[in-house]
């Protein structure tokens, strides 16, 4: 089945709940209080291993991120925050992790197609009301979508052949890749490695 469907980039955002700025205030004061160093970085194995950036836009709020998310073997928390508000849930505003091993399963991509221009994003974290919604509105939604558990992504970029993001991805072999022609965009997650088309 498949794990998403496109979203109407014609519906209005709503309004933040949440700022980004408090969101990554009261994130890291929460944090600081109740957690050891050593669980607020997920180090690596190597502390020389080069930085791991990443660029989004949100088609549905409009928002830029260009940041580094991980450097010298760790990644960085405040980083992560960040990746996770522009990531959001847009209809609910709903915040969740996104799983890094995702983050870095579109970093690879962004490496072998050696671009520094921002993942264009259809869809990142999903909500269980959202994604029982749209399983109400189209066909195609899985009812436990990795998209719901930070794992799935749904991305295009501009100026480039969606179907060779879709070839890259795939080759890479970290998970599913989903190519949605029509709407013209590609899904990719770290479940088990599988491919389809729509």
């Amino acid at each position: 089945m498949f794990e998403s469907q496109p979203y109407l980039n014609s519906q209005k955002t709503p309004t933040p709940l949440v700022s980004r700025r408090n969101f990554i205030k009261n994130t890291l004061l929460g944090v600081t209080t109740v957690c050891l160093p050593s669980v607020a970085f997920a180090a690596t194995k190597s502390t020389s291993s080069p930085s791991r950036r990443l660029a989004f836009y949100n088609t549905h709020t409009h928002e830029h991120l260009d940041i580094c998310y991980h450097k010298r073997g760790q990644y960085l928390f405040t980083s992560l925050k960040e990746i996770d508000y522009i990531l959001r849930d847009h209809r609910t505003n709903e915040i969740k992790p996104i799983n890094t091993d995702l983050l870095n399963f579109v970093h690879a991509i962004s490496l072998k197609v050696k671009t520094k221009s921002p993942f264009h994003v259809i869809s990142g974290y999903r909500s269980i009301k959202t994604n029982q919604m749209l399983r109400r509105a189209t066909s195609g939604v899985a009812a436990k979508s990795l998209h719901t558990v930070g794992k799935a992504i749904d991305i295009r970029l501009p100026g480039m052949d969606t179907n060779t993001l879709r070839q890259t991805a795939a080759k890479l072999k970290k998970g599913g890749v989903g190519y949605y022609r029509r709407s013209d965009f590609v899904h990719v997650d770290i479940g088990a490695v599988r491919y389809w088309r729509s």
